[in-house]
């Protein structure tokens, strides 16, 4: 049973589960019936190609039949209506046409978090009751939680229970509405309590290995442009190698420079408009503070000082961070308790009070 899931009336409510095939939507689905309600699975389609066989993970580009029958095979074992819901237009136009503006912009991006707000979370169940589907919620197998909070008048994000696997920080920009109508049954489990619980089930996906990011080539090749060569350069402007475009490189980024230096050099910035690659030491890799834009809040905006927790990075531990002030083009400063390093622009930066998310933003510079 799942103590935490709103437990169901006399009339069953019906829940429609996001299936991939993996051990952790497979759970997801036994729990729900297990807890009394009625499920309908269902697997968005995001790619329509042949599938590259080079690519071994990921969601996009490579041969997912397996996947597809893994989850089909569950949705028998259960005795439980399966459909796949085609999404591949609007990911291509809501997650990849993002993804390469915003490289091409000079910027990070997080397909994941994009994904969650624009596709899984809003399409996929949108798309489902297009097609005649009939649901009260939806669940899917991230490892995070919801809670009606009666201070707030709604529900509110927290952090899954195992926060190792913690996925709260890719779901930050889901709405309100969105948050109130999902189930998050793993919420409270570990991994290891997972596959423990597919194995007693007796499903054949509890060893399979996670999925990992949502392309499992050279990113490069989803940007479909020539190469440019540009210049790679120190702070000062001095030239210190070449680089066959500036979106092959992302601030952070240590490794594949291919610059000779008696320390190593670190991505400090790209400038798109002068195709060049900006790289100094780790001491100018460093940085007291930033200002994020495109703000989502769960809770009311934090009032300036206020300390709370964040994370700049999915799997990057929490650090303190100091709520500044609003700037006139409506960007939120953010104070760093320590100074940090790797900032990317285009990245988010998600904040936590105790285990609940606040709220976050995207970083703009």
């Amino acid at each position: 049973m799942c103590a935490d899931l709103p437990m169901p009336p006399l009339r069953k409510k019906r829940v429609l589960v996001g299936m991939s095939g993996g051990v952790d939507s497979s759970v997801t689905a036994a729990l729900l019936m297990e807890s009394g309600y009625e499920v309908i699975g269902a697997r968005m389609r995001v790619y329509n190609g042949p599938g590259d066989p080079a690519l071994t993970y990921g969601c996009y580009g490579r041969d997912d039949s397996d996947d597809l029958k893994a989850a089909e095979d569950l949705a028998r074992r259960l005795n439980i209506d399966f459909h796949i819901i085609d999404c591949t237009a609007l990911y291509e136009e809501k997650v990849l046409g993002y993804f390469r503006d915003e490289y091409l912009a000079g910027r990070t991006p997080n397909p994941c978090i994009r994904c969650n707000q624009t596709v899984k979370f809003e399409a996929l169940p949108l798309l489902a009751e297009r097609q005649g589907l009939e649901f009260d919620f939806f669940a899917t197998g991230h490892y995070a939680r919801t809670e009606h909070s009666v201070e707030h008048g709604g529900p509110v994000l927290k952090r899954g229970s195992d926060l190792r696997k913690d996925q709260s920080y890719f779901l930050y920009r889901l709405s309100r509405e969105q948050l109130g109508r999902t189930l998050f049954p793993l919420g409270e489990f570990t991994k290891e309590q997972v596959r423990a619980m597919a194995a007693e089930r007796g499903f054949p996906v509890h060893n399979r290995p996670d999925s990992q990011d949502f392309y499992g080539g050279d990113y490069v090749a989803l940007l479909n442009i020539p190469d440019r060569a540009g210049a790679i350069v120190d702070t000062s402007g001095r030239v210190l190698g070449r680089h066959q475009g500036f979106w092959r490189y992302t601030p952070g980024q240590r490794k594949g420079l291919g610059v000779p230096a008696a320390h190593p050099l670190y991505v400090l910035r790209v400038v798109p408009e002068e195709n060049q690659v900006v790289v100094g030491p780790a001491s100018e890799d460093s940085y007291d503070g930033c200002f994020i834009g495109g703000m989502n809040f769960f809770l009311p905006l934090p009032a300036r000082g206020a300390r709370l927790m964040a994370r700049l990075r999915s799997a990057q531990r929490l650090r303190e961070v100091i709520v500044g002030p609003e700037t006139p083009d409506g960007l939120m400063r953010i104070d760093f308790a320590e100074p940090m390093s790797g900032l990317a622009p285009g990245q988010s930066l998600v904040m936590y009070q105790d285990d609940v998310v606040v709220g976050g933003g995207i970083i703009m510079r």
